[in-house]
């Protein structure tokens, strides 16, 4: 991945001991940050697949699959760290890295938003899998929408109010009350309103951003 420092999102994480302890260690491996970068993917598939067998499931085991799939969510997000201090911090960015920088992400989203509605959907709410599509096709237009800008010689934005890192706090938090949702008679009905918080935000985003791009704002 290659990255320049006005093109990454800042993160306070990546100033932390640990982040540069993980980063170095991982460039010490001679590992890739494309590789790094891929496997964010990885991490979104197998949460996926915890999102659906949490729509299947009951009891314990569908707790344990949506606690999973917020462990994975969180993989992905320190998978998205590292690569870029490893490519940026210890000099090991590819040519291939811009595209090791967006596309894995964009793949990711579409996982767990659209793995989260159909784990809606089988919990036995028809709408489910309209509002997990709905949200990851609003989280690409957000990502195209900055590269857009950048392409046209503007800055990066990553300002939110429903970012890749404000997303994926928000879904999340939200396989956390949904594993414990059973405890007042829900099931399903956590997905359904974290998706549309998901939804409303990221259509939010995506409208200052067109507007800004336009010289609107």
């Amino acid at each position: 991945m290659s990255e320049t420092p006005e093109s990454r999102r800042p993160l306070a994480s990546r100033d932390t001991g640990w982040a540069r302890a993980a980063a170095a260690g991982l460039a010490r491996t001679g590992v890739s940050p494309d590789a790094v970068s891929a496997m964010s993917m990885v991490f979104a598939a197998i949460g996926c697949g915890l999102f659906l067998w949490s729509g299947a499931a009951e009891g314990g085991s569908r707790a344990a699959a949506l606690i999973g799939a917020a462990v994975c969510i969180q993989l992905r997000l320190l998978a998205n760290l590292l690569d870029g201090m490893v490519a940026v911090e210890h000099g090991r960015g590819s040519h291939a890295g811009p595209i090791w920088n967006e596309l894995p992400d964009r793949f990711a989203d579409i996982l767990f938003l659209a793995g989260a509605g159909y784990a809606a959907q089988a919990s036995g709410w028809p709408c489910g899998d309209i509002l997990g599509w709905s949200a990851a096709v609003l989280a690409v237009l957000t990502a195209y929408l900055r590269e857009l800008g950048r392409g046209l010689g503007l800055p990066a934005d990553f300002r939110g109010p429903m970012a890749k890192p404000h997303r994926m706090a928000a879904l999340t938090a939200t396989c956390v009350v949904a594993a414990l949702e059973p405890i007042w008679g829900w099931r399903g009905q956590a997905l359904l309103i974290g998706l549309a918080v998901i939804l409303a935000g990221a259509a939010d985003e995506r409208a200052c951003g067109a507007a800004e791009g336009a010289g609107l704002s």
